[in-house]
Formats: C-alpha cells, structure tokens, sequence
C-alpha cells in the first residue's frame, strides 16, 4: 500500500523511507519549506533520495510558520546551539535546553495533518516519519505516545482512518545508522545538518549525533565523505 512519506533528506525519515519501501509500494514523499536555514539543502537531498526510489516528490512551502517560528533554527538572530559528543546523553543538564532552542511551534503535528490530507485524498493508508528513540527524550513530538495519540485523532479526522507509522521509531541512532547500511540507502545524498552550506557543519547536535553514529558502527569512511576530515564546515556557519 502507498504511503505518504515526510522526508527532511537526513538519515532518520531516509531510513523510514526505504524500510517502508521494503513492504510497500511507492507513494509520495513531502518536503517542507518553513525557513528553516537547511531549507534548500533539505529539499535538494529529498529530490534526489526520491529520485534514488523512484518515488514522487513534492516541496510544500509554510511561510506563516517562518513568520511565527522565534528558535533559532528559522530566526537567523539567534545562533544555533552546539553541543559536544559528550553532552548528547545529558538530556536534563543539556538537550532539553538545546530542544528549545530549536524548537518549531506543532511543526510535526502540523506536517502529519497535511501529509494525512494528502493521503486521504490518494486513497493511501499511510503517512510514514522518521522518529527515533533517541531524540524522543527531548522531541515530544518523536515519541511512541505522539504517533498513538495522533492515530486516535486520523481515525476520525481522516475517512479511510489513516494512520501515521514510524518504522525508525524505537531505534536509537546508531541502530538507524546499522539499519540504513543494510538497507544500501544513498549516504552520499543525505542532509542532516540544521545550516546551509557546501558540508554539513558537523557541530550542531543533528551532525553530532550522526556523527557520534556512524563512528560507533565503524564506518569511518561515510563520515569523511559527508563531514570532511575536520568534521565540515559551513559557509552560513563557520566553525
């Protein structure tokens, strides 16, 4: 069954993507556009990670969601946290704050809610996002009792009752990082990072984290590729 995909071009919703492939047939993958500063990196990614699965793809901008957004990862005056690989499991010293500091107002209800439209209008059962174990801790909005709640509203808000599934969402990074290797997804095309740029930065906490993963699997050498040898550098950001 088709399934509408949320795709942000970075690891975890490329993984759920092709995990969902796996089973499935093809769909439509979403890209959103809320102005976030890895705006044009993200959508350039999902395009071709689309094109890799030869699934559909659709870029859909929320200027509003720009306009009302404080964080920093929409409002350019305030900077980006950045984190050591050593702060990442701190989450009451450390990643709540930082969770805060980039948070987006109901981003991930407000994408599920016109992913389901989409779906309910193609007739496809499923909306399918990347969340994990791992960020839920922080993200709310990534945990098992968002996706329980949010299908208890589709069942009645949607007249096909579609659901919203996670297949990443009980992995912790490095897990998906393990997952993603298997599946052979297109490494080379991902964007994790929370700036524009030529390279992902590789010090906010989503580089971090991809980071920290990779390593820890061993694979050295995808890190290089998508880091540099200094762990990146971007132009908007520059370490």
């Amino acid at each position: 069954m088709p399934g509408i995909i949320l795709l942000s071009g970075g690891l975890d919703s490329t993984v759920a993507m092709a995990q969902f492939l796996q089973n499935n047939q093809g769909g439509l993958a979403i890209t959103f556009d809320y102005g976030q500063r890895a705006a044009n990196q993200e959508i350039v990614s999902s395009r071709l990670i689309s094109e890799h699965y030869g699934v559909n793809h659709e870029t859909i901008s929320l200027p509003f969601l720009a306009r009302i957004t404080k964080t920093s990862l929409v409002n350019r005056d305030f900077e980006v946290p950045v984190l050591e690989s050593s702060d990442l499991d701190k989450v009451l010293e450390v990643t709540l704050s930082t969770a805060e500091q980039v948070w987006v107002p109901n981003r991930n209800g407000l994408f599920v809610n016109i992913a389901a439209a989409y779906a309910e209008s193609l007739g496809f059962n499923y909306v399918v996002t990347g969340f994990n174990a791992e960020e839920a801790a922080t993200f709310p909005d990534n945990s098992p009792q968002f996706i329980a709640a949010t299908n208890q509203t589709l069942a009645y808000s949607t007249l096909n009752q579609v659901k919203l599934v996670s297949p990443t969402q009980n992995l912790n990074k490095m897990e998906i990082v393990k997952l993603g290797m298997s599946l052979d997804i297109p490494w080379d095309n991902l964007w994790s990072c929370y700036h524009a740029g030529e390279r992902m930065c590789g010090k906010c906490e989503s580089c971090q984290r991809l980071k920290r993963a990779l390593k820890s699997q061993g694979f050295i050498d995808v890190s290089e590729r998508l880091f540099g040898m200094l762990g990146g550098c971007s132009s908007e950001n520059p370490y």
